[in-house]
């Protein structure tokens, strides 16, 4: 089995305080790391009415903006798997938003509701 690389354990860490961040305020925690076909959504969390596609990024070098990385390509992924989990489970009646939590190497969280439109 392959150690992880460093870049992935930092990206472990950005996903598990952005899970624990998010059942601190009241969400459940319906996937972690949900992929369809080969797109993937970090973690699905649903609070309420309102069903969360959130991508962590996680850096330890904070010169440029996480949320810049999260591409019109990456989007679109992200948007993909989304349709692909909501096809497959009864999100009628839900909200769907998109969130991006930026996570920093202290791990600070700055979460960002509605970072883009999806559907």
């Amino acid at each position: 089995m392959k150690k992880p690389t460093t870049e992935r354990k930092t990206g472990n860490m950005g996903e598990r305080r952005t899970t624990l961040y998010l059942l601190l305020r009241g969400y459940r925690i319906l996937e972690r790391n949900y992929t369809f076909g080969h797109k993937e959504v970090d973690i699905i969390a649903s609070r309420g009415r309102t069903i969360a596609f959130v991508e962590v990024k996680t850096r330890r070098d904070a010169s440029v903006a996480p949320h810049t990385s999260v591409t019109a390509h990456k989007r679109y992924n992200i948007v993909t798997a989304a349709k692909g989990y909501c096809s497959q489970h009864d999100t009628s009646g839900k909200v769907i938003r998109f969130d991006i939590a930026e996570v920093d190497a202290k791990g600070r969280i700055n979460y960002i509701r509605n970072a883009y439109e999806g559907f």
